[in-house]
């Protein structure tokens, strides 16, 4: 009897632990298409069905392949790229570019950027092959400006980079009627992009967390400590949402756990 309960037990031990390396290889060996319907008057019926594929903190991972395959299946209008293409500890800048090369093809050009702290911390000739390849292919990197998208019509929606760094003023950023979306490769001045005016802020930068826990969310990211605040998904301040991306890759931290890598999809509905 004493030897069946112990075999009973280990059993379930044995299938526990299976589960939890199955889910950590799952989780770190596959990426996710995460899809997030925004409804709003501000946007104009001209862009009902538009799709903006977020992607952010790629860190040269080779899941990169894996993320092009979910960029195709979504077939979004334009791609956007939060920061972190590359990682300051071990940066392989010819990978970041082939990335955006593919991606800039699957969006026949339209494709926009900007830097996380990661490109910002790399030194200064990395940076400039960086910078001068992504502008050579021809994306739209952007350095606190403004890029008006038409989609066939006046009434534009307003896409506004903000690099990463502090910025005292948005006010430049945000001078004109209309919706606006703000890339921000940092989710935690989420307030201060609130009280800017800005509609929908994309951003990224928490890598979800890196670990997960059901109901609690996120447990960990630098500078923040414990169960970060915005550590993936989507969160709102009054008028304003905003959707930060788990990511694609990993930094100094080498594993996640119950926190699959993402492309995210935003679809507006102007029904």
């Amino acid at each position: 009897m004493k030897n069946r309960k112990r075999l009973i037990i280990w059993s379930v031990v044995g299938v526990f632990f299976a589960v939890i390396i199955g889910l950590t290889i799952w989780g770190n060996t596959s990426v996710g298409l995460n899809t997030y319907t925004i409804t709003d008057s501000e946007i104009s019926k001209e862009f009902d069905g538009y799709r903006i594929a977020l992607i952010s903190d790629v860190h040269n991972s080779r899941l990169w392949e894996k993320a092009l395959k979910k960029v195709e299946k979504a077939d979004p209008d334009i791609v956007v790229i939060t920061g972190d293409l590359v990682d300051r500890r071990s940066p392989d800048v010819e990978l970041a570019l082939s990335f955006v090369f593919e991606m800039m093809k699957l969006t026949k050009g339209n494709c926009f950027y900007v830097t996380g702290n990661h490109e910002m911390n790399l030194p200064e000739e990395t940076y400039a092959q960086l910078m001068d390849g992504l502008k050579t292919m021809g994306v739209t990197v952007m350095e606190d400006s403004v890029t008006m998208l038409h989609n066939g019509t006046e009434n534009a929606i307003a896409l506004v980079g903000h690099g990463w760094g502090d910025l005292d003023d948005y006010s430049h950023l945000t001078d004109f009627g209309g919706y606006k979306i703000l890339l921000a490769h940092d989710p935690f001045d989420f307030e201060d992009y609130a009280a800017a005016g800005f509609d929908l802020v994309l951003s990224g930068h928490t890598h979800g967390g890196q670990v997960r826990l059901p109901f609690a969310g996120g447990v960990y990211f630098p500078d923040e400590g414990l169960f970060p605040k915005y550590d993936g998904g989507e969160f709102t301040i009054g008028d304003s949402t905003m959707v930060v991306s788990r990511g694609i890759g990993n930094s100094a931290f080498p594993i996640r756990f119950l926190n699959r890598p993402e492309v995210v999809i935003i679809e507006f509905d102007c029904a």
